[in-house]
C-alpha cells in the first residue's frame, strides 16, 4: 500500500510526546496514537487513543474506518530505520 496521503506529527508537551497520524485525502481524519510498550521493540502498531472523523451528514464514516488499519501500518513504518540517502538515490535514477 501507498502511504503517501498519510503524515506523522510528533507534539512533545509535559507529559511525553503525543503522536498523531493524519489522511491528508478525502476521507480526511487523524488517528491519535502511542507506542505499544507490551510488544518487543516497544513500539509495535501503536495504541489507538483517539480518531478525529469530520462531521458527515450521511454517516458515511466506513471509508475512514478501512483506513485505520493502513495509518497504523504507517505509525510502526515511521519508526523503522531511515534508508541511506545513497541507496534512494540509485532507486530513484
Amino acid at each position: 500500500m501507498s502511504f503517501s496521503h498519510f503524515l506523522r506529527i510528533e507534539r512533545e508537551g509535559k507529559a511525553g510526546s503525543k503522536h498523531y497520524i493524519v489522511h491528508t485525502v478525502d476521507p480526511r481524519f487523524s488517528v491519535e496514537l502511542t507506542p505499544d510498550r507490551d510488544v518487543p521493540d516497544k513500539i509495535g502498531k501503536g495504541v489507538i487513543k483517539r480518531i478525529r472523523l469530520p462531521n458527515s451528514w450521511a454517516g458515511d464514516y466506513s471509508k475512514s474506518a478501512k483506513l485505520i488499519g493502513p495509518a497504523q501500518d504507517f505509525f510502526a513504518r515511521t519508526f523503522a530505520p531511515a534508508v541511506p540517502k545513497g541507496f534512494t538515490q540509485r532507486l530513484t535514477q
